[in-house]
């Protein structure tokens, strides 16, 4: 897509999120309800914070440029804010054992996504639009590792892969990702038996998922952190629509970071926190369209790209490479790249572990 249709629709998604939220305001403002009062305040707050959008508009894969130290940034949860861990903060502590009582898993979340356990595979249900997002995904990650030759210890012209997939769900990515004939294995993990067990038995209908596909019903911090990165590390870690649903994105993502092996990629997809972002998920998609089941989206817990590469490139060590890829949700299309969206939805981040 080149810069001005990328300009186009970002400033068409804008007019039609502002028109939805003013008819929202209008329409709720004269009613009683606290709810609706409290919906109506923070559309207004939203309207009023100015947002800016990268100057850098480029190809399909978009390395990340320093923003301004003078941008607006909403000062809700962000990284800035979050203590960090001691024990699996830089690649260089990644061995040492975590403590075992900590957890980033939230109650509400898995209970929230164990409710949705049964229809996890419907194309057309609830989690229609995961569906849809899973062929980007790939291109994300092949785009990734294109980008920068592997040094990794391997002498093969082309190693097979190994996927830790966190927060694997139902296992949409993690069942695809399997059956790529460049994958070695694939290790996917969710706190959710529910959820878990729908992903096993949509996975034993293909007997050829058995070798390479093994799900854990397990918190990140409670899977063993490789003794030997280089050795028993993945090739490719990834957090797909998670790192909005978890307790402490920070102690998360260092939690996350000891499984990436040297040379390889960590992997996520998260939406910014922009007024924007608030119409178009939690107004439209969830309370008009219904096209995402309520709940699902918190807008406080949105992360923007700023904040990662803030938390990867200058408060951790040991990470380089990042890359960024803004995604819109055309109804009736489906998911369709369009550059600078990451400044106001929802969008892919990966970045490099350094080789040792």
């Amino acid at each position: 897509m080149d810069r001005t249709h990328s300009a186009r629709m970002i400033h068409t998604i804008r007019g039609i999120a502002w028109q939805c939220a003013r008819s929202y305001a209008a329409k709720h403002i004269s009613t009683r309800s606290i709810t609706s009062n409290i919906a109506s305040r923070r559309c207004a707050s939203l309207l009023t914070t100015p947002r800016k959008l990268s100057p850098s508009i480029r190809h399909n894969l978009t390395p990340i440029i320093p923003a301004s130290p003078t941008s607006p940034r909403p000062a809700l949860r962000s990284f800035a804010s979050t203590p960090r861990l001691s024990s699996t903060a830089t690649s260089s502590s990644s061995s040492a054992d975590p403590d075992p009582s900590f957890t980033t898993v939230s109650p509400d979340e898995v209970f929230h996504f164990n409710a949705l356990a049964s229809s996890w595979w419907d194309p057309q249900g609830p989690s229609r639009i995961l569906h849809l997002m899973n062929p980007l995904r790939h291109d994300f990650i092949r785009e990734c590792r294109a980008s920068v030759p592997d040094t990794g210890s391997d002498t093969s012209p082309s190693p097979k892969l190994r996927f830790l997939d966190i927060g694997c769900g139902g296992g949409i990515f993690a069942e695809s990702a399997a059956r790529l004939a460049s994958t070695l294995s694939v290790t996917a993990i969710d706190p959710s038996p529910e959820v878990l067990a729908v992903a096993k038995a949509h996975a034993r209908r293909d007997p050829a998922l058995v070798s390479k596909l093994q799900y854990q019903n397990t918190s990140i911090e409670a899977l063993p952190i490789p003794a030997d990165p280089q050795q028993d590390g993945y090739d490719v870690v990834t957090v797909f629509e998670v790192v909005e649903h978890v307790a402490n994105p920070a102690a998360f993502l260092d939690r996350v970071t000891p499984f990436v092996r040297p040379g390889g990629w960590l992997v996520l997809s998260t939406i910014a926190r922009t007024w924007t972002s608030w119409v178009t998920t939690n107004l439209i998609a969830e309370d008009l369209l219904r096209i995402v089941p309520r709940g699902t989206h918190n807008w406080n817990k949105y992360i923007n790209e700023d904040e990662l590469r803030t938390h990867f490139l200058h408060s951790r060590t040991g990470w380089a490479e990042p890359r960024c890829m803004g995604v819109v949700y055309v109804p009736g299309v489906g998911w369709t790249q369009v550059n600078g969206s990451e400044k106001i939805g929802n969008y892919f981040f990966a970045v490099r572990r350094l080789p040792e």
